[in-house]
């Protein structure tokens, strides 16, 4: 069936939901229709055509039985990309090809969209996702941030360790992919143990992030749209047993509070994303007993369902309105 009118495209994941249902829903109340590709499903089940010639050119994209074309696309949202799902039918000396290419015609059909309203670009969320820029532009707004090491090199974080007097959490710089087994105390902001670094010299094979652990009043998520700002708040207390990440699976935690940012992070909230040139945002950040505020990091395709759910926040509507803007 063929889509006749104008249409917002969700590039996203056949996992995803909640979310993704709300934004979709806020977009139908507005009367736009949404168009939800699922980016692991192609392309075995997604099937895109180029059409170059001299004229013109354009994508037409067919999923779940519809046919849309570039050209009715008036905006996207980019919320995830996934790798293409390959059955055991495809050889393994294949697999690796097979995705190399679907990347570079997705890539191709993203590049066709460039005229449409992006939130965000996705060039503009690869560079703010890089976690290192992230803390040198946070220090230059004005934003208070961990003491920080990346090192590869064992002695140096034996040293930052006696340094943040034996108080340290490590993380990673990339996202974990969905099929990495996160068994280590390497894989989520996990807190660093004086025999955990006995044996470091695994660094050689991989470089670490290092920070000195803030004391938590509370945890902040903060999610930004487009100059509008919602927030959810942990008490420390509450989430005892995630002291160092509330994301990691099966950590129980309590239910989410509103809290008011003070003006000033605010100012500095707005500095920031704009230095990123982004609309949507993600942020964490953390309240410390002495009411000072410090930026952990900032996730352009973060989550924010539970917060929407728990605090009854519009950001679903926030995203639709500027999606339309």
């Amino acid at each position: 069936m063929h889509i006749s009118k104008d249409i917002v495209l969700l590039i996203t994941h056949s996992g995803d939901f909640f979310t993704i249902d709300r934004v979709a829903e806020a977009l139908t109340k507005k009367g736009v229709q949404p168009f939800r590709l699922d980016t692991d499903k192609f392309p075995l089940e997604v099937q895109l055509t180029a059409h170059f010639d001299q004229s013109k050119t354009y994508h037409t994209l067919e999923y779940n039985n519809q046919l849309i074309s570039t050209e009715q696309v008036k905006a996207v949202w980019m919320r995830r990309v996934w790798e293409p799902q390959f059955g055991q039918e495809l050889a393994p000396k294949f697999r690796e090809a097979c995705i190399r290419e679907s990347k570079a015609t997705l890539n191709g059909f993203w590049d066709s969209l460039r005229e449409a309203r992006w939130v965000d670009y996705l060039e503009r969320m690869d560079a703010a996702s890089d976690k290192l820029r992230q803390l040198r532009v946070a220090s230059e707004v004005g934003f208070q941030i961990p003491q920080t090491l990346i090192t590869n090199k064992a002695e140096a974080a034996r040293e930052f360790f006696q340094q943040v007097n034996g108080k340290m959490v490590s993380k990673l710089l990339t996202a974990l992919s969905r099929t990495m087994e996160a068994t280590s105390f390497f894989f989520y902001t996990s807190t660093v143990k004086e025999e955990d670094l006995q044996d470091a010299e695994s660094l050689r094979y991989c470089p670490m992030v290092f920070q000195e652990q803030i004391p938590k009043k509370s945890e902040l998520r903060v999610i930004y749209v487009n100059g509008q700002v919602f927030v959810g708040a942990l008490e420390a207390d509450v989430y005892a047993n995630a002291k160092a990440d509330w994301r990691k699976p099966g950590v129980e935690i309590g239910a989410w509070r509103h809290h008011q940012l003070p003006d000033e992070i605010l100012r500095r909230l707005q500095i920031f994303m704009g230095k990123f040139g982004l609309s949507y945002g993600a942020l964490d950040f953390i309240v410390t007993p002495s009411d000072e505020y410090v930026f952990l990091e900032v996730n352009p395709g973060g989550e924010w369902g539970m917060i929407e759910r728990d605090l009854d926040l519009p950001i679903a509507d926030a995203i639709a309105n500027t999606l339309l803007s």
